[in-house]
């Protein structure tokens, strides 16, 4: 039985990173909920606690299954979204990525 698979992204900006960079970046990755099959949900945004190490950006995406995750990776859309929107502005990330317990 396939299980539900979550996908955790934490970003480290580039010093100088523009407001409108990051919203621009956040805004991008919200966008790959609606053009990517497989999605279950996408949510993405700031930091707010003191405890995120220096990471600046959260970004959780839950996926129908293993397959889709495989499949989100190389789609066009994602990496149009890293080549152009995130790497020009990415110092560091972080993923993690778990199959959900029934």
């Amino acid at each position: 039985m396939d299980r539900e698979v979550v996908h955790i992204v934490l970003f480290r900006w580039k010093p100088g990173t523009s407001a409108a960079q990051r919203d621009a970046a956040h805004a991008a990755l919200r966008g790959l909920a609606t053009a990517i099959p497989g999605i279950v949900d996408l949510t993405c945004g700031p930091n707010f606690t003191d405890r995120a190490k220096g990471f600046e950006t959260g970004l959780v995406v839950r996926f129908v299954n293993r397959k889709a995750l495989e499949a989100y990776l190389p789609h066009p859309a994602h990496r149009r979204v890293v080549d152009e929107v995130i790497n020009p502005i990415r110092e560091d990330s972080l993923a993690l990525d778990y199959e959900v317990e029934a």
